[in-house]
């Protein structure tokens, strides 16, 4: 990578903490490695003591990969392992590692069990059950993270409740994180404020890994929460190394904690902090970024850039109003098709991106019923169904009883009356014993510590999965696991939870899909039988594979949401749903809230890498009532010179549908003909 002026003095710097303001598609990935690859060469740092963070685990495994190619690209050192005992991970991942080895500080032990969103709700389900609280499951999670995130206590949260909801909340945070500790486990969001916790309260142990980090770099910066950004704290002293990469620009998470004024707040905390601006854009024509600095510009900002390029001028955007939602799908597909046949672009270089997700249904139909191949981004996984990880939970179980994790999530799926309380208690009389939960169930001292009724009813739990763990590798495996499913009574518990006939069909259907699955899998080629162990083990491996091929290039149009296309490009953008209530979205009406929305409409332009098309309705059906819809506000701040419109005031215009449907069928003879 051949570095510009700007991007050398960031690689380069390295006396004093430093902020890269880096502009969309400035390159800021490639200054990341080439600094590291530059203090690993030039400034002979050991690898393990550089740490470099960023927020998913594709963009960890893409840096990582980067700076190995450069250090085997030169130096004497690239031939073996000369990345050796480099950290680039996530922040998640960097706290579950500090978590590990420092863990026993604050009574945590290794080999803790980490709770996924799903395990964390059915536990808090669990506790609002048994306290028979007036209060939601799905908003007490998120208030409790939030609560986590700013450091607050339960017994700080108990102290600031100003109404009996608040009350309510803060007592249950507090069982919530009670039953967590009892059973050696952790949240997601205890990942960061756990080892914050630590590194705050233990000198010794802060001033350890201080020195264990010579140099911290930290991509996406606008996206830490204060708990990400006090773990970036606690780390680096006042005068420590440290690159933090970011564009307050791009900042649009915050309603998962997101803080762009953490920017800000690196001037205060570090008064020695250099700005370095990445200005150069090497993804879009002059046009897009034109549209896209004029747009940004009405939001205030503290750091002031401009995005520019030398790649041309382009074509101008196109704004196309459409009569209704129905009518939006089926142009910008017959539009998408045209392009198709007769430029010769490649399915694959569309992306349709749009506010939320309801948006997508129209598309689909349309792109179905043209044939013209998609993928859907941002759907949920087969292996997040809540029926497949209940079910591969009992089974992960018969393989391996000492999985607390897969013991937590079916103790109580379906319910067998052993609440929070007997877990807490268990989970306690496991720790001191130094045992499992599933092991703890058969100690005979049991009675000790739990009443005689509750002991009796895990023991009966426990000895229902030590006879199905035994049938399974004595008969048949199949007849085994849905005999499993059968005594539990599943089906019922599936038909007790469903919101509707139809979401228990398709919960059925799930659960016969996973048996058919693993029926396929009970053999290998040879036609040998196999372990339930092998199979599941291959089904965990199918479901990593499986999303890490969900990231991989495609040959089909891309789908997605507009916050799930941040960092990516395309040659060809559609940007649907250019209208008020849809983008801006009708929950954001203050100013912090539009101001996100702009930046999220930065996002979805500076996506586009050749052509942009926005697109509007004037009437849009929502909840079966079909109403009026204005222009997005957005459209109005974009310069007219830049912007081309088509659609007459009843619709796209007649003239230009007739002549895409003339292209498109001469594009289409011609590719018949080459044949």
């Amino acid at each position: 990578m051949r570095l510009n002026p700007q991007q050398r003095a960031a690689v380069v710097h390295f006396e004093t903490p430093l902020l890269v303001l880096a502009g969309a598609g400035s390159g800021k990935t490639g200054v990341i490695t080439q600094k590291i690859a530059w203090l690993i060469r030039e400034k002979a740092y050991a690898p393990e003591s550089i740490v470099a963070v960023t927020f998913t685990n594709k963009a960890a495994a893409e840096m990582r990969d980067r700076v190995t190619s450069l250090m085997q690209a030169g130096g004497k050192r690239s031939r073996n392992n000369a990345t050796r005992g480099l950290t680039v991970s996530t922040f998640h991942r960097l706290g579950m590692n500090l978590l590990s080895r420092e863990g026993d500080s604050i009574g945590i032990k290794r080999g803790f069990t980490i709770l996924d969103q799903s395990d964390s709700m059915t536990a808090l389900r669990e506790l609002v059950r048994e306290a028979n609280a007036a209060i939601e499951e799905r908003p007490l999670q998120a208030t409790i993270s939030n609560w986590k995130n700013d450091f607050v206590s339960p017994a700080a949260a108990l102290e600031q409740a100003t109404d009996d909801r608040d009350r309510s909340a803060a007592l249950l945070y507090a069982k919530y994180d009670q039953l967590l500790r009892a059973c050696n486990s952790v949240d997601f969001d205890d990942l960061i404020g756990l080892p914050v916790k630590i590194l705050q309260e233990n000198d010794a142990i802060r001033e350890r890994w201080r020195a264990k980090v010579r140099h911290l770099l930290v991509d996406e910066y606008q996206d830490t929460n204060a708990a990400q950004y006090a773990l970036v704290r606690a780390l680096v002293d006042r005068f420590g190394a440290l690159t933090a990469v970011g564009d307050d620009d791009q900042s649009i998470y915050s309603w998962r904690g997101a803080r762009p004024e953490n920017l800000n707040a690196l001037q205060v905390d570090y008064p020695n902090l250099k700005v370095v601006k990445l200005e150069q854009n090497y993804r879009s024509s002059r046009r897009i970024l034109r549209v896209a600095n004029t747009l940004i510009s009405n939001n205030p900002h503290v750091f002031e850039k401009r995005l520019w390029s030398d790649l041309g001028l382009g074509e101008e955007l196109r704004v196309a109003a459409c009569s209704h939602g129905q009518d939006e799908a089926d142009w910008v597909a017959a539009d998408l098709m045209t392009r198709h046949y007769s430029r010769g672009v490649e399915y694959g270089d569309f992306a349709i991106l749009y506010r939320s997700n309801f948006q997508a249904r129209l598309f689909e139909k349309a792109l179905r019923e043209k044939q013209i191949p998609y993928t859907l981004s941002g759907g949920s996984s087969f292996f997040d169904k809540t029926e497949i990880k209940d079910l591969l939970a009992y089974f992960r179980l018969l393989v391996n009883p000492d999985d607390d994790t897969a013991f937590l999530r079916v103790i109580n799926t379906p319910r067998r009356e052993i609440g929070p309380s007997t877990l807490q208690a268990l989970g306690e009389y496991a720790r001191q014993r130094g045992g499992t939960l599933f092991s703890s169930c058969h100690d005979l001292g049991l009675e000790s510590t739990l009443p005689a009724r509750a002991a009796t009813r895990l023991r009966r739990f426990a000895d229902f999965i030590t006879l199905a763990a035994d049938n399974a590798t004595r008969g048949d495996l199949m007849t085994v696991l849905r005999g499993l499913v059968d005594d539990i009574d599943y089906d019922a518990w599936l038909e007790a939870q469903a919101e509707s006939p139809a979401r228990l069909e398709r919960s059925r259907q799930d659960v016969q899909e996973l048996f058919d699955w693993i029926e396929r899998l009970s053999v290998d080629d040879e036609q040998r039988e196999r372990e339930l162990s092998d199979i599941i083990g291959q089904l965990s491996l199918h479901d990593m594979l499986s999303r890490q091929d969900d990231d991989s290039e495609s040959r089909d149009v891309q789908m997605m949401t507009l916050h799930a296309a941040k960092g990516l490009e395309f040659p060809h953008v559609y940007m649907v749903g250019m209208e008020e209530e849809l983008l801006p979205h009708h929950n954001s009406a203050d100013d912090d809230g539009i101001e996100e929305e702009r930046r999220l409409a930065y996002v979805g332009i500076t996506r586009a890498r050749r052509t942009l098309t926005f697109t509007r309705t004037r009437a849009r059906s929502r909840f079966g009532e079909t109403s009026a819809v204005d222009p997005s506000r957005f459209l109005d701040e974009l310069p007219e010179e830049d912007l081309e419109h088509i659609g007459a005031i009843d619709g796209v215009c007649p003239e230009r549908r007739k002549e895409r449907g003339k292209a498109a069928l001469e594009g289409l003879m011609n590719i018949l003909s080459d044949d």
